[in-house]
């Protein structure tokens, strides 16, 4: 029934020529999301990250999304061309709770090993607040971050999962700052509405995406000479294409693209899987935080 009355009102706004035809198609599946809320969703994805347009480095995503709870985890590595901006590997972990479009954190573990600046967190986190951090080596450079920046953050991983409830969210999506926390900086990342797109991995997703326009603003901890951290705030354009996760009501970047006078940089999406199953109703889920 859900499904009839999606296509009626989609084709209804095509004949009237209200949207476009890469706008219907994300429309569509954003709002058939509703009729699989009760999905178990796994994402699996991996990046290649390019500088000058000389591969640099690599990203593997997973994601498990239930309807009570998700775990994320992120391993990545970079260097070659952009070792002056950033080199070495990293490996973050992400839980927390979910309900409908909502998210809320509750553990973020990151661990870098870079020769320049390596770094090991861990937090916890209740109702957006740090309510446990323990990161080596500690902050002592840089912006002094107060009580007020471990309050109402997200962690790096959890803000790669853009909600997106209801059939207006493939347009308004990206009209949030999400405020992130990853132990030692604190900084935002202000997005807005630039236009649908279509992209293509070579393994998995192929279809329409919402791009939003990214504006970075470090807030504290940063290293305000830090090479990365001069690099992004004076970028001349930063955009990313988000692509539903099917079963889910939310939206995971498929590309990045940060324009500089110095190099582009560009991470992109070469496979996007996933996979979902149905849920049974219960009082605890096997994604529910631990």
């Amino acid at each position: 029934m859900l499904k009839e009355q999606a296509e009626n009102i989609i084709a209804s706004a095509r004949r009237a020529g209200v949207i476009p035809c890469a706008g219907l198609a994300l429309l569509v599946s954003v709002f058939l999301l509703d009729d699989r809320a009760c999905a178990q969703a796994n994402l699996h994805a991996d990046y290649v990250i390019s500088f000058a347009r000389i591969a640099v480095g690599n990203v593997s995503l997973t994601a498990d999304i239930g309807s009570a709870g998700y775990e994320m985890s992120a391993t990545g590595r970079v260097g070659g061309a952009m070792r002056l901006l950033a080199n070495g590997e990293a490996h973050l972990t992400a839980r927390g709770i979910t309900a409908g479009a909502r998210l809320t954190p509750t553990n973020f573990a990151s661990k870098i090993n870079s020769a320049g600046d390596p770094l090991d967190v861990t937090m916890a986190i209740e109702n957006g607040n740090v309510s446990e951090l323990t990161a080596s080596p500690p902050v002592n450079d840089g912006a002094a971050l107060s009580d007020e920046n471990r309050k109402g953050i997200l962690d790096p991983l959890s803000a790669l999962l853009i909600p997106a409830d209801g059939i207006d969210d493939g347009l308004t999506a990206c009209q949030r700052t999400l405020p992130i926390f990853d132990g030692r900086q604190r900084y935002d990342l202000q997005l807005a509405f630039k236009r649908f797109d279509k992209v293509t991995a070579n393994t998995g997703y192929a279809g329409p995406v919402v791009v939003c326009s990214v504006r970075y603003h470090p807030i504290a901890g940063q290293w305000t000479s830090a090479p990365l951290v001069k690099y992004l705030a004076e970028s001349r354009e930063i955009e990313g294409a988000f692509a539903p996760v099917a079963g889910t009501r939310f939206l995971v970047p498929v590309r990045l693209l940060v324009t500089n006078l110095l190099a582009n940089l560009l991470v992109q999406a070469n496979r996007f899987e996933v996979a979902t199953q149905r849920q049974t109703p219960s009082n605890s889920s096997p994604n529910s935080p631990r």
